[in-house]
């Protein structure tokens, strides 16, 4: 373990100098390479990042718990999969061209260039938010993985492979993440590939095949889904497919790529390759769901039983395999918790430093300032989500909350600010409003909210509503109906003189403006200047 994290770090450490002499060679501002790596990040080192981005110890770990959970099962790890998946060819079809056409460096600058500063700052505290639940869930895995295996405090190995994040990523920014991203995916599907035959062969675990449908030792590992759940399935396939879409990780990467082709293929090759790293994990789910577990040292009942199907994969690599090989499983999970970690480190300190310290607290910030904003960020988000993990009860509830507020909140946000014209800040607010209020009113099982608002097909289970409608997509689908409609509303208003101009706080009329694409607050100087250009030219 020691030499697994001792090459990730040597590998960010290399990459930090690598993009301190494509700078100088470059003459790219410091903040510019840190964030975007000087928008040069070849299609080869995007589809690494790209796929590590998503990889991470929440989807492998996460991945064979549902396999050894009988109601979720393969039907559910392929569905989720798939959905991973989803996200990157709708990324790439979609999201690549509009964002960088605007010369983005955060997919917030849409918002500022259309809405203005109130707006982009209150999308960036919400996003600010969830990257800061993200660390922690993703961190979570890898601590309860090797607290099981190597027997060694939790919070001690979840703290140090903070610090070596939080090192590389301080030192070089998204050239350090993405290089160390080809490291870890090499580790992941080497790593996994050797356990899975490892945990498979073993004396104690029966033929996969035999158990795929058959109720033998336990239920069968392809799950059981019910068909009153089939609405239920979609909606999460959505959620997760199309909620990926919201987070600012993807995007940076689709802005950092060297042109839009690059972008486009790294998309779509990170879409395949994301499936191909979901078999090992299937196959060592498999074979944990398929273990005699009274004929080992962990004895009866399973650990889906026991309650402890969460660590499903860390009991296979310590009672299924020789110790080396459980090490190696080990460096595996600490591989994809890195990948994401940094990530959503990196992602934090992008939205803080460019859209609310240089947009609104230091406008005047020197591109040295900047970079010294994204160290501290780096920092500061580490050391509270690290700090977050204490709390591992319930620190993926709140990871998950940050995913459902990603699908319906701002991805129907991102979706208005670029695709529709007719969307402006009144609408922007209204669809926040709307989202939360239906959040509210469908209720939640995870923090215990009653539903208020019952769904065809809500029905009473055991004393509590149960929602077989898809209210994750309702609730999306009506953010963006939201949207628009009192985006056109308060536009009809306005231009039609049925409210003052005065009271138009977000430029309602500026949007019909020739320069559509210029923030709120700039709007008054680009009229100056071109008043002025023209003058000259006279």
């Amino acid at each position: 373990m020691v030499v697994f994290y001792l090459l990730v770090l040597g590998t960010g450490i290399w990459a930090s100098f690598k993009s301190k002499r494509k700078q100088k060679k470059s003459a790219a501002t410091e903040m510019e390479m840190a964030l975007l790596g000087n928008r040069s990040i070849n299609w080869v080192v995007g589809v690494f990042t790209m796929t590590a981005t998503w990889l991470g110890g929440s989807a492998i770990v996460g991945s064979v718990e549902m396999m050894c959970t009988p109601s979720m099962g393969l039907i559910r790890v392929i569905v989720l999969f798939l959905s991973y998946s989803s996200t990157f060819i709708l990324g790439g079809l979609l999201f690549v061209k509009p964002l960088r056409e605007r010369n983005c460096v955060t997919m917030l600058d849409s918002f500022n260039i259309k809405y203005g500063k109130v707006i982009m700052a209150g999308m960036s505290l919400i996003l600010l938010v969830i990257d800061a639940t993200w660390l922690p869930g993703t961190l979570t895995g890898l601590g309860g993985t090797m607290s099981v295996v190597l027997d060694l405090p939790y919070s001690l190995c979840v703290w140090i492979s903070a610090a070596v994040i939080i090192i590389y990523t301080l030192m070089g920014g998204l050239y350090s993440v993405a290089y160390t991203d080809i490291i870890q995916l090499v580790l992941i599907l080497g790593g996994l590939s050797i356990c899975a035959p490892f945990v498979m062969v073993s004396p104690h675990t029966l033929d996969i095949s035999q158990t795929l449908m058959n109720n033998t030792l336990n239920a069968p590992w392809i799950g059981q889904p019910e068909l009153k759940k089939t609405w239920i399935m979609i909606d999460n396939f959505l959620y997760f497919g199309v909620g990926g879409l919201g987070y600012q990780a993807l995007h940076q990467r689709i802005l950092a790529a060297s042109s839009t082709t690059s972008a486009k293929i790294s998309c779509f090759a990170a879409a395949f390759l994301i499936l191909i790293f979901s078999i090992p994990s299937i196959l060592i789910g498999a074979a944990a769901a398929s273990t005699d577990w009274n004929q080992t040292t962990y004895g009866s009942p399973s650990p889906y039983e026991r309650g402890e199907a969460s660590q499903s994969l860390p009991i296979a690599l310590q009672y299924l395999t020789p110790t080396s090989i459980s090490i190696i499983g080990i460096g595996c999970v600490a591989a994809a918790v890195m990948s994401s970690a940094d990530s959503a480190l990196l992602s934090a300190s992008s939205v803080f430093t460019n859209n609310i310290y240089k947009n609104i607290l230091r406008p005047q910030a020197s591109d040295r300032e900047s970079q010294w904003a994204v160290r501290v960020s780096v920092v500061v988000v580490g050391l509270v989500g690290t700090s977050l993990t204490v709390v591992n009860n319930r620190i993926m509830v709140f990871w998950f909350l940050g995913f459902e507020v990603c699908y319906i909140i701002i991805f129907p946000e991102l979706v208005c600010v670029l695709f529709f014209n007719i969307s402006n800040g009144y609408g922007a607010i209204m669809g926040v409003l709307v989202a939360l209020m239906l959040k509210l009113l469908s209720g939640d099982t995870l923090l215990g909210i009653e539903p208020v608002l019952h769904f065809p097909g809500c029905t009473l289970e055991d004393g509590v509503y149960v929602q077989y409608a898809p209210v994750k997509t309702i609730s999306m689908l009506s953010t963006i109906a939201a949207i628009l409609l009192f985006s056109y509303l308060a536009s009809f208003l306005f231009n039609k003189g049925v409210l003052p101009e005065k009271w138009d706080v977000y430029k309602v009329k500026a949007q019909h403006s020739p320069v559509p694409l210029s923030p709120v607050g700039g709007a008054i100087e680009e009229e100056e200047n071109e008043e002025r250009n023209i003058n000259n030219s006279e």
